[in-house]
C-alpha cells in the first residue's frame, strides 16, 4: 500500500468510526468504562440531605460551621488495544479482511477513548510482540495507531496471543482497559488472559469469518497454512473430513467460550460479514444498561 492509497483507507476509516462513535455510541463509552477511582475535588458547606459521612470535621472545626468534602471521578483511563496481525488475520471473503476489520474496530475504539480524553496505546503481536506505540491523548495520535495497523508488516507469521498479554503486565502499571483483538487460532493463553484480567477490564474481540467455520465440498484441494506455509491435500468431498473439520472449529470456539464465562470476562464476536459492526455496538449497549442498574 503506498502513501496515497494508505492515506485514503485511513480517511475512509476516519469517517466511518467517526460516524459510528458520534451516532451509536456516544454517551456510553463514559458509562461502560469507569475511571481510575474518586479524587478529591472540593469542601463547601454542610446542606440538609448531604450525607453525614461525607463531613471534614478539620475543616468544620477550623471555620466554625459544618463543611463536607466533595469528590470527583477521576476519568482520566489508558485504553490498551492488543491487536493480533499473524497471517491467518489476511483472510477473507466479503468486502474486507478480518486485519481491515481489526483496524476499523481499533479506529473506533480509539476516537471513543479520546473523545473522553483518555490515553491510547497500541501493542501488535504475532508469535512475539512485533510494536508498541505507548499510550497518549490526541486526535494525531489515533490516527498514526490506525496507519500503524494499516501499514505494518511484521517479521513473524504464527500467533502468541501469550506474548501479546503477557506484555500489557509488564508496561502497564496502571489498571487499564485492554482490548485483545484476534481470531484466537492459537492455544496456551489461557493463564495469560486470566492474569490479565485479574488486573486490568478486560474485553477480548474475536475476529471471525464465516467461511472459516465450514469447508465446501470441492475434491481434493491443497490448503496453505498462511502461518506456517505448510501445504497439505485435503478431501473435501469427504462428508467425514468435513464433518470433522466443522467440528474443531466449534470446540475451539466453545472451549473459548466456556473459558470467558468462568472468568466472567464480557467478550465480543465480530464478524467481517458484519460491515456496521453491530456486535460492537450491542456490547456497548448492554454493558451500559448493566452499568445503570449497579
Amino acid at each position: 500500500m503506498d502513501h496515497s492509497e494508505l492515506f485514503k483507507e485511513i480517511r475512509k476509516i476516519e469517517i466511518y468510526t467517526r460516524r459510528l462513535v458520534n451516532d451509536q455510541l456516544a454517551g456510553q463509552y463514559q458509562s461502560v468504562f469507569k475511571g481510575r477511582g474518586m479524587a478529591f475535588d472540593e469542601v463547601r458547606q454542610y446542606q440538609p440531605g448531604d450525607d453525614v459521612r461525607l463531613i471534614d470535621w478539620n475543616v468544620s472545626a477550623r471555620m466554625n460551621d459544618v463543611y463536607i468534602k466533595l469528590f470527583s471521578e477521576e476519568r482520566e483511563m489508558t485504553v490498551m488495544l492488543v491487536v493480533d496481525v499473524s497471517a491467518s488475520e489476511t483472510f477473507g471473503t466479503t468486502h474486507q479482511t478480518k486485519a481491515r476489520l481489526a483496524a476499523k474496530l481499533a479506529a473506533t475504539l480509539a476516537f471513543s477513548a479520546i473523545k473522553n480524553n483518555d490515553r491510547v496505546g497500541l501493542i501488535m503481536f504475532t508469535d512475539r510482540v512485533e510494536m508498541f506505540v505507548p499510550p497518549k491523548k490526541g486526535k494525531k495520535h489515533v490516527l498514526r495507531v490506525i496507519s500503524e495497523i494499516l501499514r505494518f508488516r511484521p517479521r513473524g507469521r504464527g500467533t502468541a496471543i501469550k506474548s501479546g498479554l503477557d506484555y500489557v503486565g509488564k508496561i502497564a502499571k496502571h489498571r487499564a482497559v485492554v482490548f485483545l483483538i484476534s481470531d484466537f487460532i492459537d492455544e496456551g493463553w489461557e493463564t495469560s488472559l486470566r492474569m490479565t484480567n485479574t488486573r486490568h477490564d478486560l474485553v477480548p474481540v474475536c475476529i471471525e469469518d464465516p467461511k472459516e467455520a465450514e469447508l465446501p465440498s470441492m475434491g481434493v484441494i491443497y490448503l496453505e497454512d498462511p502461518e506456517t506455509g505448510a501445504v497439505m491435500p485435503v478431501d473435501t468431498s469427504s462428508s467425514r473430513v468435513r464433518a470433522a473439520y466443522e467440528l474443531e472449529v466449534k470446540r475451539r470456539k466453545l472451549a473459548r467460550e466456556k473459558l470467558f464465562r468462568k472468568l466472567q470476562v464480557d467478550h465480543i464476536n465480530l464478524s467481517t460479514h458484519d460491515p456496521d459492526m453491530s456486535a460492537l455496538v450491542n456490547f456497548f449497549r448492554i454493558r451500559a444498561k448493566r452499568a445503570r442498574r449497579a
